[in-house]
Formats: structure tokens, C-alpha cells, sequence
């Protein structure tokens, strides 16, 4: 049997105080109560804490040699539970994501910094990597979680949805299809098409079989980022598609943005998480106020 934390802390308050009484009334408890603690924690002990006499009381020398263990004890103790209290309240704490390059030079930078705004003592750190690294940078634990499109499942990790964004085409200003008050998925065929490698493609053929049969893709070329694809729609080499929080890299390379329908496909987002890891209050609120802020924000796209 190991000695309660009651009595540890009545040992620790009879030896800063020399007496019952104040020891009693640092507890808030009776004098009686106190002398109760410390008769428990004798007979757990088998041996005297506590040398009583008429005129003063003083700690045996077992005593002494546990009061300071006691204590720091509790004061470990203590500073874990107001650690806790702190991270519960939101007035400390570190959140680690991991997310794709598009996300992370877009949409999270901005909802990172409206974030902070309100919870200045949380510190909120993103790695940027391929797409494909997100899962493996979650499952190693070198980020709390991570943020990206629908994937394959994995055992070990788990996805819960975050947001649903339609496809959006980028083009040049001036492109033929700029004057069209609709834009079809077919009409790309008729253009030079720049995709995404890996499973940002095959996924999209996936969905286009599934709507439209007879639809599908030709890419005349296939790059690892989108930054690439926005870049060589910009000199002119084709165009692409993209999701809305790209918007405002879009508009540095002064393209054009339209919805793309018949049909109208999404892609969505996810928050993925190791098994059976539960994520820190700071984190799961991060993830609460991402929802919250990409509901709330209109992205200026003209339907197709």
C-alpha cells in the first residue's frame, strides 16, 4: 500500500508549521481529521512519523527523511494538474500539423494567424510536405495531426471529414473559355490539360467515370505540385483545375477561376490522426475552429 496524497500533504504541512493546530487550519480541516491522516499513514508505515510529548511536536527522523520526498512529490503533482488546466483552458499549449504545399501556402496560413489571434499562448507549427507524406509524418508522431484530400484508408490512421470543396478550372485571362457562360468538364478536353500526379488524377478520373461515363481526361502533362501546374498555366501551356482556397495563389499569377459542372464533383478534405490517439485540447480545438473558419469564408468563384 502506498501513502494517500492526504497523507503526504498533513506530513508536509505538521513539518512546515511545528503544529497541529496551524498544520489543521493550512488544510482546512479539523485537528482531529489531521491527526487521523497521520495515524493512517503511521500504521501503513509501521513506524512513528510523529514523536508526540506534553509540552511539543516534533517529526521522528524517519519523518524528516520523507518530508522532503513528500513534497516534492505533491509539487510535481501539482504542477502536472495546473499544466493541465492551463492546456484545457487553452492558455498553453503546442499544436504540430502536417498538410500539402497548396494548403499550406493558401488557406492555412491565414486561418493559422486568425487563430492565434484568439489564442495567443497556443503555439500552432505546420509542416508543409507532399501530399503523399501527410499519413507517414501522422503515424511516425513528428505532427499531432494531419490535413488533406480523401486517401486511401490506412489501419493506423483514421480520417475524420473536414470540409467538401467543388473543382474549380484555371486559365488564362483571355482564354477562349472565358466567354462561355458555362463550363463543362468536357469543354477541357479541347485545351491542353495539366494535372497533379498520383492519386489527385486517379481519383479524379474515378469520380468523372462514375458521373459521366463517357467522360474522361487526356492530361498533356502530369506535375507533382500545383504551384507547377498554376505556373505553366500562366506561360500560356494549358490549363488545370484546383480546389477554391487556392484562390489567392491563383490570383498572383493573375489567372482566371471558374466552377466546373455537368458534373459538378468535390473533392473532400480530412483530418487524419493516429489510432487510438486522442489529440490535446489545443489541437482539437485547432481543428474545430479550421471547420468553423472555412464555413464561414466565401471564396469568389463564378459558377460555371
Amino acid at each position: 500500500m502506498n501513502p494517500s496524497l492526504r497523507q503526504m500533504r498533513a506530513l508536509v504541512a505538521l513539518a512546515k508549521t511545528g503544529s497541529f493546530t496551524l498544520a489543521a487550519e493550512h488544510l482546512n480541516l479539523t485537528q482531529s481529521a489531521l491527526s487521523g491522516q497521520i495515524k493512517e499513514l503511521e500504521q501503513m508505515l509501521g513506524v512513528r512519523v510523529v514523536e508526540r510529548t506534553t509540552r511539543k511536536t516534533q517529526l521522528s527522523e524517519l519523518g524528516r527523511e520523507l518530508t522532503p520526498l513528500f513534497e516534492k512529490m505533491l509539487q510535481d503533482l501539482d504542477r502536472a494538474m495546473a499544466d493541465i488546466a492551463s492546456r484545457k483552458a487553452l492558455k498553453q499549449g503546442i499544436v504540430r500539423i502536417a498538410a500539402p504545399q497548396m494548403l499550406s501556402c493558401t488557406l492555412l496560413p491565414e486561418a493559422i494567424a486568425a487563430y492565434s489571434a484568439r489564442y495567443p499562448d497556443v503555439q500552432v507549427r505546420l509542416a508543409d510536405c507532399p501530399v503523399e507524406q501527410v499519413s507517414a509524418r501522422v503515424f511516425s508522431g513528428e505532427v499531432d495531426f494531419g490535413i488533406g484530400p480523401e486517401r486511401d484508408a490506412n489501419a493506423e490512421i483514421e480520417a475524420r471529414q473536414l470540409f467538401e470543396m467543388p473543382f474549380v478550372l484555371v486559365f488564362p485571362a483571355g482564354h477562349a473559355l472565358e466567354s462561355r457562360a458555362r463550363i463543362a468538364w468536357a469543354d477541357i478536353n479541347e485545351f491542353p490539360f495539366i494535372s497533379l500526379q498520383g492519386q489527385f488524377t486517379e481519383r479524379l478520373l474515378r469520380d468523372m467515370h462514375v458521373s459521366l461515363r463517357e467522360l474522361s481526361l487526356s492530361p498533356c502533362n502530369e506535375v507533382t505540385f500545383m504551384t507547377t501546374a498554376l505556373a505553366m498555366v500562366h506561360a500560356g501551356l494549358g490549363i488545370t483545375v484546383c480546389l477554391p482556397y487556392a484562390e489567392k495563389m491563383v490570383q498572383l499569377y493573375g489567372l482566371r477561376m471558374r466552377q466546373l459542372v455537368d458534373p459538378a464533383l468535390t473533392r473532400r478534405f480530412f483530418v487524419y490522426t493516429r489510432n487510438a490517439r486522442a489529440l490535446s485540447p489545443a489541437a482539437e480545438s485547432f481543428v474545430d475552429f479550421l471547420r468553423d473558419y472555412v464555413a464561414a469564408h466565401a471564396w469568389n468563384v463564378p459558377l460555371g
